[in-house]
C-alpha cells in the first residue's frame, strides 16, 4: 500500500468531536458513551469522503465505525434531493458481507440507530435463504441502504430487480474473506453494476497479502489506511490455552472440560459440517443443551439457533466457520477450537468471538500432532508463542512422524512407537491436570 496510514489513536474524543451530527448522537444506544479506537480513526475520514482500508481487532466496533458516518452521509444526500424535489434514487449505499448471519447482524445494528431518527431511512437486508418474493416486496419501499451477501445480490441485479447505478458508498465488511475465490468473482461482477465514482471502504481484522495488494486498486479517492491495532493481532483480553491431545480423544476431552467447568456459554468451532452434527449429538447424550450450526441447515433453523444461543437458551453451540466472522454474542466467556482452522487468519477471527467490547475471554484449542504445521502458521501470523500443554487425564499416545517444536519445548520421537509406550510425549512437556486448568467459571 502506498497511501497514507494512521496507526495511533487520538486522545479520547466524543462522537460530536468526530463530526457526527446531534440527531445521530441522540440515536446511539445509551450504553455507547465514547467511540472506540477504530471509530475515532475512521469516522472523520469517511465523513470527509475518503476511501479507506481499516484494520482493527475483532469486537472493536467496526460496524458502527462505518455505519454511523454512512447513515449521516445518506441523510444529507436525502435532504439535498428533497430540496431539489428530485425523486428518491435507487439505493445510495451498499454494505457487502460474506455470511447471512453477519448480514442480519449488520442490518440490525444500523436499524437500531436509524429507527431513532426523525427522518425515515430504509435499510434492506438481501441474502440467500430468504424467500425471493418477500425481498422483492420489501424492495418496493426503495431502500436507501442495502446490506447484502454477494450471491443473492448478484442474482437480483442480473434479473434487474435491483439497480446499483446510484451507489455512492460501498463498504466491504470482512474484506479479506470477500476477496477469497469463493466470493471475489461475484464481488467483481457486482462492482461492474456500480458507478466508478463512489466512496469505498474496506474493513478487516486480518490483512492477508491479497487484500493488501488489491486495496491499492480498489481505493482511489484520497485513500487512507487506518490501523487501530497491530495487524493480525489478538485482543489482549483473550487468554489463549492450547492442549496437545490424541486426535481420537478430542471429543472426550471437550466433554470433560464442559462438565467440569460448567461455563454458562461456550462456542465450539469445528471445520467439517458433518463433524459438527456428530459432536453436537455426543454432547446432547452427555446431558448438555447443545445445537449445531452450519451452512447446510435451512436459514430459518440457522437464524433460530443463533437467536437461541444469544438468548442463553443453548449452552453449547458447535459451529463451522460460519460463526467465525463478525458475529457478536454478549459476554461470551469461552471459545473452544476442537480443531485448528486450515487458514491462520481464521484462528484470529474464531477466538475473537470472545472478549468483545473490552470483556475478558478464554480461548482453548485442542491440538493433535497432525495440526502442527497449522499451529506454526498461526504462531507466525499472530507473533505469539502459543505453547502446548498436556491434560493429565488425556495422555497423548499418538506420535508425530518427525521432530516438532511446540514453541517452548522440542520433542523428538521415532516414527514407530513401541507397544504400550504411553509416556514418550509427557517427558518434556509441562503436564497440566484438569484440576489445574485456569478457566472462567
Amino acid at each position: 500500500m502506498t497511501f497514507p496510514e494512521l496507526s495511533s489513536s487520538p486522545e479520547l474524543l466524543t462522537f460530536a468531536e468526530l463530526g457526527l451530527n446531534s440527531a445521530l448522537i441522540k440515536a446511539l444506544p445509551a450504553s455507547l458513551k465514547h467511540p472506540t479506537k477504530v471509530q475515532q480513526l475512521t469516522i472523520p475520514a469517511i465523513l470527509a469522503g475518503r476511501d479507506l482500508l481499516a484494520l482493527a481487532q475483532t469486537g472493536s466496533g467496526k460496524t458502527l465505525a462505518f455505519g454511523l458516518p454512512l447513515l449521516q452521509q445518506i441523510l444529507l444526500q436525502q435532504q439535498t434531493l428533497c430540496t431539489k424535489s428530485v425523486q428518491p434514487p435507487n439505493a445510495l449505499a451498499l454494505v457487502l458481507v460474506p455470511t447471512r448471519e453477519l448480514a442480519l447482524q449488520v442490518t440490525e445494528a444500523l436499524q437500531t440507530v436509524a429507527s431513532q431518527l426523525s427522518t425515515s431511512l430504509n435499510i434492506q437486508l438481501l441474502c440467500g435463504g430468504v424467500a425471493l418474493e418477500d425481498q422483492l416486496v420489501e424492495l418496493t419501499a426503495k431502500p436507501q441502504v442495502l446490506v447484502a451477501t454477494p450471491g443473492r445480490l448478484l442474482d437480483l441485479c442480473k434479473q434487474a430487480h435491483v439497480s446499483l447505478d446510484s451507489t455512492k458508498h460501498l463498504v466491504l465488511d470482512e474484506a479479506d474473506r470477500l476477496l477469497e475465490m469463493g466470493f471475489w468473482p461475484d464481488v467483481q461482477k457486482l462492482m461492474a453494476f456500480m458507478p466508478k465514482l463512489k466512496q469505498t471502504s474496506l474493513f478487516s481484522a486480518t490483512l492477508p497479502e491479497a487484500l493488501d495488494a488489491l486495496a491499492g486498486k480498489l481505493l482511489a479517492n484520497e485513500p487512507l489506511r487506518v490501523e487501530a491495532h497491530k495487524v493480525n493481532s489478538v485482543a489482549g483480553e483473550i487468554e489463549e490455552q492450547l492442549y496437545l491431545v490424541n486426535k481420537g480423544s478430542k471429543a472426550q476431552a471437550l466433554i470433560a472440560l464442559l462438565k467440569q467447568y460448567q461455563w454458562p456459554q461456550v462456542l465450539v468451532f469445528i471445520s467439517a459440517r458433518d463433524d459438527a452434527d456428530a459432536v453436537a449429538k455426543r454432547l446432547a447424550k452427555a446431558g448438555m443443551k447443545v445445537a449445531a450450526l452450519h451452512g447446510e441447515k435451512e436459514q430459518t433453523v440457522r437464524s433460530q439457533t443463533l437467536a437461541d444461543f444469544k438468548a442463553n437458551r443453548i449452552q453449547v453451540l458447535v459451529a463451522t466457520d460460519l460463526m467465525a466472522r463478525g458475529i457478536h454474542v454478549d459476554a461470551l466467556p469461552v471459545v473452544i477450537n476442537l480443531d485448528l482452522p486450515m487458514s491462520a487468519p481464521v484462528y484470529v477471527h474464531r477466538i475473537g468471538r470472545t472478549a468483545r467490547a473490552g470483556e475478558k475471554g478464554l480461548a482453548i484449542s485442542l491440538v493433535c500432532h497432525g495440526e502442527m504445521a497449522t499451529l506454526t502458521a498461526i504462531r507466525s501470523l499472530t507473533a505469539r508463542e502459543l505453547p502446548l500443554a498436556l491434560l493429565a487425564d488425556f495422555p497423548v499416545t499418538d506420535k508425530p512422524s518427525e521432530k516438532i517444536t511446540d514453541g517452548a519445548t522440542e520433542i523428538q520421537v521415532e516414527r514407530k512407537r513401541p507397544p504400550r509406550d504411553k509416556q514418550a510425549n509427557r517427558r518434556s512437556i509441562n503436564k497440566h491436570s484438569a484440576k489445574e486448568f485456569k478457566g472462567k467459571r
